[in-house]
């Protein structure tokens, strides 16, 4: 990476894990990048395919499942282990004054999987749902880019890794849902 966009990436690291700092910060941050907070959102989203469009719906279900499973595993397992990009917590020179809000975690930190996944469900959703409900655009990109934001002010990623999985994921979730118009093409 060009050392002017190193500097850059960790000043704007600096800004939004520092100088933003404030108690509600503390507190939700933590919670919307943990997995488990959104499992309500999850079972809605399966139990509303699967009523309101039976058949149709399944195929939604598996393409965002699938959708998901190709962004995680090429960004987690193929790209990370090719880049090694240590995250902020483990960087030599921001580690220093990195406030760690959540455990540092194990691995590299390009792209954030974090990202990339959200990003492939929301672009999917968005896709798949956006020409009828258009405010589900906006629901989708700021859920996932709220995500994005909580792991750069938790001190786990840098800001151009949640941009990169983001714009990953978000093409990740597009292509899949080109395939779901292509087999469902009067959905």
């Amino acid at each position: 990476m060009p050392d002017f966009l190193l500097n850059l990436d960790r000043h704007l690291f600096y800004f939004v894990n520092h100088d933003l700092s404030n108690a509600f910060f503390d507190w939700i941050m933590p919670i919307l990048r943990e997995p488990k907070t959104w499992i309500p959102l999850y079972v809605f989203i399966i139990g509303f395919c699967l009523w309101k469009y039976k058949k149709p719906g399944l195929v939604v279900i598996l393409l965002l499942v699938a959708s998901v499973g190709t962004a995680d595993f090429t960004s987690g397992v193929l790209m990370k282990h090719n880049v090694q990009r240590l995250r902020p917590c483990r960087d030599p020179i921001v580690s220093v004054t990195d406030i760690s809000r959540v455990p540092c975690g194990s691995g590299y930190s390009f792209p954030s999987t974090h990202a990339t996944d959200h990003f492939s469900i929301a672009m999917f959703l968005c896709f798949v749902f956006g020409r009828k409900w258009k405010w589900v655009w906006l629901v989708g990109i700021l859920w996932a880019a709220s995500i994005c934001f909580a792991q750069v002010y938790v001190g786990v990623h840098f800001p151009i890794d949640v941009v990169c999985g983001a714009i990953y994921g978000g093409l990740v979730g597009w292509l899949f849902s080109l395939l779901f118009k292509k087999l469902q093409p009067s959905f």
